[in-house]
């Protein structure tokens, strides 16, 4: 057990949610949080490209931990590959009133509706006008709870940020911003997306633009927005935010709270969000899996199922910071065991009709099932053959019975009339044992006739 399980944590769950976050901001921010010595080593294996960007590894840390662009570099050093500051939005807002942050310690998962409090745009891009740059930075935008024209205030976003990010993201899924989610509409997502490419074209050339949509979706959504994005060529999907859904299994005092459900309860339906957008798209364009990450397994499945990156929040409420390590760790392990020289080999392997990948594990498995499955079908036609022998022998027996009985009867119709009264005495003997052979042939016939029948169909097969 780490320090932060065995000596933060049982102190930290006695602090109110939101409060804990600010102090937790605050160390990072004074450096008080210790990190592993090899945090930020140099891991071949793990090193990618996206979307034009180097990253040092796939595992970022997702938006909402830093809204306001506080410790980016601090968290980098912690050996995250990337950090996502925001939401921002262009006005600074104080967001819906508290509390507006639950900790599920039973579920070890998070609610929250905070309803993008940040600092706005401003203060944020001068944060980041002073910041050293280093690593790869994402800036997650957003619109103001009252805003008439979202379309502009992503642009005004675009406008402040853009120049300080290596990427941007345009979050029109959050749960806890009235109206926001129907702007994944196909017709309001598509208006929106081409006002921002036009504003990041003018105020940002070059930065990528990333979408990220939610995991309470229906078919058609789904369908609609990959539909959309291949479209208007952004350059990335962020998959997912948090769901509304409350799933089956839930244990927590505060499950019942408003607001967006984050954690392990969100991994399979956030996972199945994601790899049915990678099927959409056709591998086309990059996506970003979050959702429910607490450990290697978690991010493997992730990038396996199309995730080029990762993200991670609501798992570091519960291990803290050492968990990025522990994950890197993990998944090189994963990507060693299953054959894989780069992460980037893996990207959608459990799609190989679309990325071309496969596991090299699993195709040893079926590599075996094949040979296994031509064993059976050969011992199958063997014994079918030695049915059909066996028939055919069968077949060959009965005709030297038929044969034999032939030329006995023919021998007889050719032996001369008895004329002598003996003769005559024995002719009605005679003729009784030739009707009597004459009956055993007939049976004998029958007998064989199955047999003869079974031989053509058996030749068939």
């Amino acid at each position: 057990m780490g320090w932060y399980k065995s000596l933060v944590l049982p102190i930290v769950r006695w602090i109110d949610a939101e409060t804990a976050h600010g102090l937790a901001i605050w160390a990072l921010k004074n450096n008080l949080v210790p990190r592993a010595d090899d945090a930020t080593d140099a891991t071949p294996m793990l090193e990618t490209e996206v979307f034009g960007r180097k990253f040092a590894n796939p595992v970022g840390l997702a938006a909402g931990f830093d809204k306001n662009a506080e410790i980016p570099n601090a968290a980098l050093s912690h050996g995250f590959g990337f950090v996502e500051i925001g939401s921002v939005t262009p006005q600074p807002q104080p967001g819906n009133p508290k509390p507006r942050l639950f900790r599920l310690y039973s579920d070890r998962a998070v609610i929250n509706r905070m309803g993008f409090n940040n600092d706005g745009a401003d203060v944020v891009a001068n944060r980041l006008r002073k910041r050293a740059r280093r690593g790869v930075l994402g800036a997650n935008l957003g619109k103001n709870k009252y805003s008439e024209d979202a379309a502009d205030d992503y642009a005004k976003g675009v406008a402040a940020l853009g120049p300080y990010a290596d990427y941007l993201v345009i979050n029109v899924s959050s749960p806890n911003t009235p109206g926001l989610r129907a702007l994944q509409g196909r017709a309001p997502l598509e208006k929106l997306l081409k006002a921002v490419l036009k504003a990041r074209n003018s105020d940002a050339k070059g930065v990528p633009v990333l979408l990220k949509v939610a995991p309470d979706l229906t078919e058609e959504d789904k369908s609609d927005i990959a539909a959309v994005a291949l479209k208007v060529k952004i350059d990335g999907l962020i998959v997912s935010n948090t769901t509304i859904d409350r799933p089956v299994g839930l244990n927590s005092y505060d499950q019942d709270e408003k607001g967006g459900l984050s954690g392990p309860p969100l991994m399979a339906p956030s996972t199945k969000v994601l790899a049915d957008f990678y099927r959409l798209t056709e591998g086309k364009i990059p996506l970003i899996g979050v959702g429910g990450i607490a450990s290697g397994k978690d991010a493997y499945e992730k990038i396996l199922n199309g995730a080029s990156l990762v993200q991670l929040y609501s798992s570091l409420v519960y291990h803290g910071m050492e968990l990025v390590t522990e994950i890197k760790e993990d998944l090189q392990r994963r990507l060693r065991k299953d054959g894989f020289a780069n992460v980037s080999d893996a990207v959608g392997a459990a799609f190989p009709e679309i990325s071309g990948k496969g596991i090299p594990v699993d195709e040893a498995r079926d590599a075996k099932a094949a040979h296994a499955a031509n064993e059976t079908d050969a011992k199958a036609a063997e014994a079918k053959a030695t049915e059909a022998k066996a028939t055919e022998v069968k077949a060959t027996e009965a005709k030297p019975a038929e044969a034999k009985t032939a030329t006995a009867e023919a021998a007889e119709d050719k032996a001369p009339a008895a004329t002598s009264p003996k003769a005559k005495a024995a002719a009605p003997k005679a003729t009784a044992a030739k009707a009597t052979a004459a009956k055993a042939t007939a049976a004998k016939a029958t007998k064989a006739k199955p047999a003869e029948a079974a031989k053509p169909e058996t030749s068939k097969d």
